[in-house]
């Protein structure tokens, strides 16, 4: 029997049902589908109604119309949308509006993009995403598309009085094979939420399956959440101790499997409650912001309006920093912690016993402290005497500051002082950018370890229109020329990454591409300290809040291209579009790749390993944060500074060259 597609929207008909039909009749599917209704919502509905029955009919027009069509990636749903003929129609109404303002215009946009990218039916349709003032006075009225090959317009913009001829505008404009109603509808929706999206939809209450892709393409998510739940029931049933590793490629998705995890565990009274760790300053005060500015907008308007402070408050408990977890259970070193379930995110940049013991002593008092942070951490939980679960989120060659050890340590950990936990992991652990392939074979000759393909992310949803992208930077950083070569041209059509010397020109690339509220900044290694001839200091640090989360208008957000994000602000986040700027820490030579640190007035060679595979980490950070596209900028040199001259940026820009990357045109 085939599968019904999901209901999306509050109401639907055809065109000529919903013409049909008496406004009581809309107006009660549109209030018996919703939770609650404010009289102004009422009063909108009415007057959308209105507008369409007075245009549909004057052109004639089949199809089939939807209210309220539900975005769960967005947590938003589209005022109306229309199938007609050969092409679907986006409808937003702003009711009482005289004008139309920027951040309408990308409301709308945004609607259409998410069906454009992620609802399988809508991918090769004509889309045209039409903004209606209601109140606005009649003008004419362009109809346009992009410089993307997608057939998505830009935005029309129309008075109430004008749906009717801009609807047979669009139809007459574009052309296309009729739309089935019901195929589209039982199309598969895919979205792939940026981490900021997933965390907003998973604190209002959403599931990971329903803001998550779950095509055979791509390794389920809800799969790895199933597997770590199994992970945590085995062991509370039979009071056992467990750590589950999570691999995942960049972008996979490791993060939101986490905080779906702990989402669903959230209370105190749980017996299952869990916590969700990050030591990713940047990533925690982004994450938590995002959520108390969403919340606080969910709340305005109605009798439980809270404030902003107040919103912080009540998300903090969603997503906490390891560091002050750490602080907790140093403070009372013999009680477990309240949760039976740590799930630590980034566990790969956990410190080491150098690292740790010099941190303790140096800010906290504690001198010959003996224990690396993996240790003392799944210490901390071995206090309960019954069971407990540490879940280590790993991404491979992530880790980017001295003294973050990776997976080793905490398999050292384990062998050294917990032999009776249980170890679950991955088998794909044994790629090369883990450097565990050591371990993997010390772990198998363990016993109570256990292997699961499932506990394995393999591919990125953070670049939905490129799932290859990693492999391509892994590639790239390996000097596997021919082999990036090969993936490069694999890489699908809709993902560009271009090759530019031109700081002013990848800007304007930037802005040429990104469409609605799309985000976009530039991106550099922390140790590109000879930008500053092209207004970039590295040395000035942004306040990732702001850099991340506010608008077009913010001068310190991402949009202005005015301030420059490091590895250390963008890990674990992702922009729609980046620009890389190469400096010369990291350079192409004939030996293979080239480190470096600029100390007084030159550039000295990197020597110590570790340090030499942080900054090409730092580079596999900045290379993989982009869901869209990037462009990366090897800038001129100057021949009359010695510390940028040509020698120092030309291998560079021609080993790109010689990858496929084409150049942009001045």
């Amino acid at each position: 029997m085939p599968l019904q597609p999901i209901r999306r929207w509050y109401y639907s008909g055809s065109v000529q049902e919903f013409l049909d039909q008496p406004n009581e009749y809309i107006l009660g599917c549109l209030s018996s589908a919703s939770t609650s209704i404010e009289k102004s919502q009422l009063n909108a509905w009415a007057r959308q109604i209105a507008l369409l029955r007075e245009a549909l009919p004057k052109v004639n027009l089949g199809g089939r119309i939807y209210f309220e069509y539900v975005i769960p990636r967005l947590g938003k749903r589209i005022d109306c949308v229309l199938l007609v003929e050969h092409v679907l129609f986006v409808l937003e109404f702003k009711v009482g509006e005289t004008r139309f303002g920027t951040d309408a215009i990308d409301q709308v946009w945004d609607y259409a993009l998410d069906l454009k990218n992620f609802h399988e039916s809508s991918h090769s349709i004509p889309i045209a995403p039409i903004l209606i003032a209601t109140d606005a006075p009649a003008s004419e009225f362009e109809i346009q598309g992009t410089i993307h090959d997608d057939r998505l317009l830009v935005p029309i913009r129309i008075a109430g009085g004008q749906i009717g001829e801009a609807l047979l505008a669009c139809l007459s404009s574009l052309d296309g094979k009729p739309i089935n109603s019901g195929s589209w509808e039982a199309g598969r929706y895919l979205p792939t939420p940026t981490i900021i999206e997933a965390a907003r939809a998973l604190y209002a209450g959403h599931s990971v399956e329903q803001i998550s892709r779950s095509d055979a393409g791509a390794t389920n998510l809800s799969r790895t959440s199933v597997a770590i739940d199994n992970v945590i029931s085995n062991a509370r049933s039979k009071n056992q101790k467990a750590v589950c590793f999570v691999t995942g490629v960049p972008g996979s998705g490791k993060t939101l499997v986490g905080l779906d995890v702990a989402n669903r565990h959230m209370s105190a009274k749980d017996e299952l409650y869990s916590v969700f760790l990050s030591g990713n300053g940047p990533l925690v005060a982004v994450l938590r912001e995002a959520l108390a500015r969403d919340l606080q907008q969910r709340t305005n308007g109605t009798e439980k309006k809270i404030r902003r402070g107040e919103a912080r408050d009540q998300v903090s408990a969603f997503v906490q920093n390891v560091h002050h977890f750490r602080d907790d259970c140093l403070a009372d070193s013999n009680r477990p912690p309240v949760e039976h379930v740590a799930l630590f995110d980034e566990a790969q940049r956990a410190w080491n016993l150098a690292q740790t013991s010099a941190f303790m002593a140096r800010k906290k008092g504690y001198s010959g402290f003996n224990q690396s942070e993996p240790d003392f951490l799944i210490s901390c939980l071995d206090r309960h005497p019954d069971w407990a679960v540490v879940v280590c989120l790993v991404g491979g060659g992530q880790e980017i500051n001295t003294g973050e050890a990776g997976i080793n340590e905490w398999v050292d950990a384990l062998f050294n002082h917990f032999p009776d936990w249980h170890v679950y992991v991955s088998p794909e652990l044994s790629g090369t950018e883990y450097r565990a392939t050591e371990i993997l074979g010390r772990l198998k000759q363990r016993p109570n370890v256990s292997f699961s393909s499932e506990l394995h992310l393999a591919t990125s949803m953070r670049s939905f229109r490129a799932e290859t992208l990693s492999e391509f930077v892994k590639l790239v950083l390996d000097l596997e020329t021919e082999s990036a070569r090969s993936v490069f041209l694999s890489l699908d059509t809709r993902y560009p990454i271009v090759l530019t010397r031109s700081v002013t020109r990848a800007k304007r690339w930037l802005r040429e591409q990104a469409r609605g509220s799309e985000r976009y900044g530039i991106v550099v290694s922390s140790q590109a300290q000879r930008l500053k001839p092209h207004a970039i200091d590295v040395r000035v640090a942004i306040d990732p809040i702001h850099w991340f989360l506010d608008g077009k208008d913010d001068t310190r957000s991402s949009f202005y291209l005015e301030d420059v994000a490091t590895e250390f602000q963008v890990q674990g986040l992702e922009l729609d579009w980046t620009a890389v700027i190469w400096d010369g820490d990291l350079r192409f030579t004939d030996a293979g790749w080239g480190h470096h640190e600029f100390s007084g007035s030159r550039w000295r060679n990197v020597k110590a390993v570790e340090r030499k595979r942080y900054l090409e980490n730092a580079y596999r950070v900045l290379l993989t944060r982009a869901r869209q596209g990037m462009v990366i900028v090897v800038p001129d040199g100057e021949s009359g500074d010695p510390t940028r001259a040509a020698s120092l940026y030309d291998p560079t820009f021609d080993y790109f060259c010689s990858l496929g990357l084409p150049v942009l045109d001045e």
